[in-house]
């Protein structure tokens, strides 16, 4: 058929002549309402996002000289977080002569994952970023 006598065909019938694949030879045209088609392709988008779950990073920050109450303090929000479905990455900042003991540092950091062990669990070991030590954890399934 040809596009002119597909263009009468829809023109008669008050839809569109829509190229589907216009780089083929010949060209795929089908006729159709263009409007109700973009309405539904959007309709199928928004209902896609819907079924999507987002999940947030919150961001814990700790030292290596902090108090266990403190420790604990920060350990319980990361457990609401977790509890929430949220990642929690904890990053412990060194600054000036703290960074000679990193060994400390890294004492903290293990001992706020084993507060929250029962939740989460670390994506990977905790690694140094600069000054800073650098854990994800993911909350339990």
């Amino acid at each position: 058929m040809s596009a002119r006598e597909a263009q009468i065909i829809a023109n008669n019938n008050n839809l569109d002549l829509v190229k589907i694949a216009p780089n083929a030879n010949p060209p795929v045209c089908k006729i159709m309402d263009y409007g109700k088609y973009k309405y539904e392709q959007s309709r199928k988008e928004k209902e896609s996002k819907k079924k999507q779950k987002t999940i947030n990073v919150k961001e814990i920050r700790l030292r290596p000289a902090i108090e266990e109450h403190d420790l604990n303090t920060k350990a319980k929000q990361a457990i609401k977080f977790l509890n929430k479905g949220d990642k929690v990455k904890v990053e412990l900042r060194f600054r000036g002569r703290e960074l000679g003991h990193k060994d400390a540092g890294l004492e903290v950091v293990n001992k706020f994952i084993d507060y929250v062990k029962d939740v989460g669990t670390p994506a990977k070991s905790p690694k140094f970023e600069g000054n800073k030590l650098v854990v994800t954890l993911d909350p339990k399934k």
